[in-house]
């Protein structure tokens, strides 16, 4: 059975596909199986392509995955409303305010959060992130018109809102930018590719899979020799200044999760690993010395995989949870 944690993201991501079109143009598969997503149709995809702008109106929780103009409209009092937005692992998410019509003084605040929380956690957590957490709120009701375009640091972010009197909302357009260096991701699918580079810079990059998965890294350069440790409580790669961990969760935020494997060194090769919890993060750690990559592929694992055991696997995970 799927967790509360896998039930709420598989919640968001039929959110997500379902934004991307009215129900009557949309195919419906299971949501309860392991593939919870809506189609696009290839009349609103013509549509789009053809350089309309997309408009629709907000659900009190929602999701965006697709640039356009969106409105939200109280008809009652809605106290505890969010809306998450999501891109492409190489897209940045820019929030604009066209028209806000709120009572700050009355209690109501449109808030937009650079990143995602849920259920108290945070993405990025706050040691992946460059700015503070207080730095990744913008309270309309605090800056005004001073700030009306926001955009995230990485291919997700989310708004929080309140309104008490029905008839007051907002409009907000959403766009999106390239990133040429993706570092934070939560990927929209159970199964992809994705190459992850850090060019001379100090900081740390997660990539996120909210699926019980096989991961299998295909390609790691970090500056240094063979190797791949295993974590146990006195063996890791603390003292190596770049590497590559592997986290296992039931939970959000990468650093409230379980540290199941360190690669400190370069290779070429194939290093494949079954991981059976909730939410699976590939996480590099870079000094800034080097210039760090990682390339790898993972899908969404199935229960016959979990007693099938392949060549180069290494010790699997949290199978008690699927």
């Amino acid at each position: 059975m799927p967790s509360a944690f896998q039930f709420q993201c598989h919640l968001i991501l039929i959110f997500l596909a379902a934004s991307k079109g009215e129900t009557r143009y949309l195919e419906v598969r299971d949501a309860g199986e392991d593939e919870p997503f809506l189609l696009l149709s290839e009349d609103l995809k013509r549509e789009l392509s053809a350089g309309q702008i997309y408009r629709r109106s907000l659900r009190c929780i929602d999701m965006l995955s697709i640039e356009g103009q969106f409105t939200f409209t109280a008809d009652q009092p809605q106290l505890h409303c969010a809306t998450f937005f999501i891109g492409e692992p190489e897209e940045l998410i820019i929030v604009e305010y066209d028209f806000v019509n709120i009572d700050c003084q009355g209690g109501d605040f449109l808030k937009v959060f650079d990143g995602w929380i849920l259920k108290g956690e945070k993405f990025p957590s706050s040691l992946d992130h460059p700015l503070t957490t207080s730095q990744r709120y913008v309270d309309f009701c605090e800056s005004g018109n001073i700030q009306r375009s926001i955009r995230s640091s990485q291919n997700v972010a989310m708004i929080f809102f309140r309104i008490h009197q029905p008839g007051n909302g907002f409009t907000v357009t959403i766009k999106k930018n390239t990133n040429l260096f993706p570092c934070n991701v939560i990927s929209q699918t159970p199964s992809g590719r994705f190459t992850m580079v850090i060019p001379h810079q100090h900081r740390n990059c997660s990539f996120s899979i909210i699926y019980p998965v096989v991961i299998k890294i295909s390609d790691l350069i970090l500056g240094h020799l063979n190797g791949l440790i295993l974590k146990k409580p006195s063996v890791g790669c603390a003292g190596v200044g770049d590497f590559v961990e592997l986290l296992g969760g039931a939970g959000l935020d990468p650093s409230k999760m379980f540290p199941l494997a360190d690669l400190c060194h370069s290779f070429h090769g194939s290093a494949q690993m079954k991981i059976g919890c909730d939410n699976t993060v590939l996480r590099m750690v870079s000094s800034g010395k080097h210039i760090n990559r990682v390339t790898f592929e993972y899908h969404q694992l199935d229960l016959q995989e979990t007693e099938m055991r392949k060549e180069n696997s290494i010790e699997e995970f949290c199978f008690p949870s699927i």
